[in-house]
């Protein structure tokens, strides 16, 4: 059996099977491919498909670095009868502390008062001393960062609010750190349905996106539902740009349909800075670090889901991480 890695060799250096060969490949980019007996390729490690993915005729498992798996949606791998698992769960806690610490910040306006320092402005408004103990907290979403960062707030005495698509399940084939997140779903005090968005969405003191990106999530939150937030509420989103329409977002902001925004996710890398948002004093910009690959703990996390599911493809077991065929299939062929 033989596994092409792609991937830098700390993600993967010290996986090993009897029987299994793993192949260093070159760092993938939009126009790599690999043309030594392509044919001969049972997995592939990496981030983006090879250009010659045609080749990879007997290719059955992908095992990506990343949590987003949108790269992976115009090949139809469904089709091609190839299993793709992602990294979820790797990139929970970092996540889930950028969205306590925006929260925080949000609430207290860090900005405005980072602003005060750089001029010497001496401000005790209480704008600056709320606190966010009683807030109700909403995940559009229930996947690994939405769970870790629901306990954080559980922690911190806050409302777990949760729109889902379907009933929250128990977590068994995902990986997950010791002592974090939700397994079980049993944080949420209330679960909505997408018929409930309005009713869900109304009720927010702070709304999380935490939807992976699809063609069926792609603007899933457009003006219609920013209109729904109450004037004192805040947005999140550490999840990707395209889940809200860009115009819509940037109007709201710009009229303070709600209080502001943290965005860690955009509509362009890098984010040009003549875009608007820059701009906005109500709106905290990061350049989607909320979780990354420097995070100290991605290797040995993303090292160990590889080997679990490399010891589960070799064994022919179910994989973790697995990403259903349903979102990984283009829009036109569901």
């Amino acid at each position: 059996m033989r596994v092409l890695c792609s991937r830098p060799a700390s993600q993967w250096h010290g996986a090993k099977l009897h029987n299994v060969e793993l192949i260093a490949g070159p760092a993938d980019d939009e126009e790599w491919q690999w043309t030594e007996d392509p044919q001969s390729i049972d997995g592939l490690f990496c981030s983006i498909l090879p250009r010659n993915l045609d080749d990879f005729t007997n290719l059955k498992w992908v095992q990506i670095d990343s949590a987003g798996f949108s790269q992976l949606i115009p090949a139809d791998l469904p089709n091609r009868q190839v299993v793709a698992t992602n990294a979820s769960g790797v990139f929970d806690i970092p996540i889930a502390e950028w969205c306590v610490s925006m929260m925080i910040s949000l609430a207290r306006d860090m900005p405005a008062m980072m602003r005060n320092q750089s001029q010497g402005i001496w401000d005790r408004d209480a704008r600056f001393q709320k606190e966010i103990r009683g807030s109700t907290v909403g995940f559009w979403g229930y996947g690994g960062l939405a769970r870790e960062t629901a306990r954080l707030c559980q922690a911190l005495g806050l409302r777990v609010h949760v729109l889902a698509r379907s009933t929250l399940r128990q977590r068994n084939d995902t990986f997950v750190l010791p002592q974090t997140g939700d397994p079980k779903a049993t944080i949420p005090d209330r679960v909505f349905s997408t018929e409930q968005t309005d009713e869900f969405l109304q009720g927010l003191d702070f709304l999380v996106m935490a939807l992976p990106l699809t063609d069926a999530t792609r603007g899933i939150c457009g003006e219609e539902h920013l209109r729904q937030l109450k004037p004192s509420a805040y947005l999140l989103n550490p999840a990707r740009g395209p889940l809200i329409h860009e115009q819509p977002l940037i109007k709201a902001l710009t009229e303070r349909w709600f209080s502001g925004a943290a965005l860690d996710t955009h509509y362009e890398y890098p984010l040009p800075s003549s875009h608007p948002l820059w701009a906005m004093n109500n709106v905290i910009i990061t350049p989607h670090i909320s979780g990354s690959t420097g995070s100290p703990g991605f290797c040995s996390r993303i090292r160990e889901i590889f080997t679990q599911n490399l010891s589960r493809f070799v064994e022919g077991q179910q994989l973790i991480n697995g990403i259903p065929e349903g979102d990984l299939r283009p829009q036109q062929l569901r």
